[in-house]
């Protein structure tokens, strides 16, 4: 963590799913700065907006709230499974954003 305004700045890596990977450059996965205390998805999730903007508009609806059709993971665990957008991402924890898979 470092200081930038009086905020920590925690790293957080996250990693994208092959159809998002050409809203962000073309990149696997990006590395942020979160400015947030604690860490939460939703902060994780505002920073990546920030820097890609396309990608974070296929990721939450209007509302601010994850579209259906995304699942987003800290470390192994679905962030719905637990406290969804307030779920804490723990100091070195990686996520992992992926459309949901259905079929039948």
């Amino acid at each position: 963590m470092r200081e930038d305004g009086g905020r920590p700045l925690s790293k957080v890596v996250v990693h994208l799913a092959a159809t998002l990977r050409q809203h962000a450059g073309g990149e696997a996965s990006v590395e942020l700065d979160v400015a947030a205390e604690p860490v939460t998805v939703r902060a994780v999730l505002d920073a990546l907006d920030r820097t890609h903007p396309s990608v974070g508009r296929r990721l939450r609806d209007e509302a601010g709230a994850v579209r259906r059709h995304v699942n987003v993971f800290v470390g192994q665990d679905n962030q719905r499974d637990l406290d969804g957008v307030d779920t804490v991402v723990p100091d070195g924890a990686e996520v992992s954003v992926m459309p949901a898979v259905s079929g039948g």
